[in-house]
């Protein structure tokens, strides 16, 4: 068994604060004896408004978020997910959502763009968003071979569309790790029905690190963090605040379940992959 951890922050727009906070935060995953730790979505930067990301926006492979991550696995022999990162697009006005997996020498390992934009109205008149007048969507499926098994990797909204969660289990998936920064109304309503149920129908470990507090720039984020085991079991969660969730990941056990429910092999529908 491998022990896993995810992080729980309430980000800023000030980087170099944020990457402080995440710093002490996988100190403390590492402390709990954690080998995979994952960081919510907008770790780095949570702006004033939307077009902060746009201004700190990165070179793919170059930048001070980048090297932060690497150095980070680097220096504590760990895998780190490296919830989103803005990353350059051809768009001047426009960033990829990049999740990044670093491994323990620090590598980059593979990358993720946030496939699914978060373009909503919210309740009568409660919130609305637009990530795609700032945010580019990836069309790439993203699972890597890891030492703790098959990752896949997903960001916030895209957690209400199974059929990426299908083409990742297609791919090999045993485990998805979750970025994710979920408003306070949406994460009432569906957060934890939303992770275990991805859990559950895809027979598989959810490692979901959430934004969760208030912050600066008047957005309140639901955190509720959670690790959820094959069978939709709640390993460990925190309802809010910054801090560290743990659990270990067994390969083993979720061999047993799919052996004994093997729902998988039921389906009758081939949806395709993207």
């Amino acid at each position: 068994m491998n022990r896993i951890a995810a992080v729980q922050m309430a980000s800023g727009p000030n980087v170099g604060a944020n990457l402080i906070e995440a710093e002490r935060l996988i100190c403390l995953a590492v402390d709990n004896g954690a080998k995979l730790v994952v960081l919510p979505e907008n770790f780095a930067i949570m702006g004033l408004d939307e077009e902060d990301k746009v201004k700190l926006r990165e070179k793919n492979g170059d930048g001070p978020i980048q090297e932060f991550l690497s150095r980070q696995a680097a220096l504590h022999n760990i895998w780190i997910v490296g919830g989103t990162i803005p990353l350059m697009s051809d768009d001047p006005d426009k960033v990829f959502a990049a999740c990044m997996l670093y491994d323990s020498d620090g590598e980059r390992v593979v990358r993720y763009d946030k496939m699914h934009l978060f373009d909503v109205k919210i309740g009568e008149n409660v919130e609305s968003y637009t990530e795609s007048l700032t945010i580019l969507p990836g069309d790439d499926v993203i699972v890597a071979e890891t030492p703790f098994g098959k990752i896949g990797l997903a960001v916030c909204y895209d957690l209400r569309f199974p059929e990426l969660f299908r083409c990742m289990l297609d791919k090999g998936a045993e485990i998805f790790a979750i970025p994710s920064a979920f408003t306070a109304y949406t994460g009432k309503a569906h957060w934890e029905s939303l992770v275990r149920v991805r859990a559950i129908e895809n027979l598989c470990y959810v490692i979901a690190a959430a934004q969760g507090g208030y912050h600066i720039n008047g957005r309140e984020t639901f955190g509720d963090s959670m690790i959820v085991d094959p069978w939709g079991v709640v390993l460990d969660r925190l309802p809010s605040g910054a801090g560290v969730i743990s659990a270990d990941i067994d390969l083993d056990r979720l061999s047993g379940i799919r052996r004994g429910f093997p729902s998988i092999s039921h389906r009758k529908l081939n949806i395709g992959c993207v």
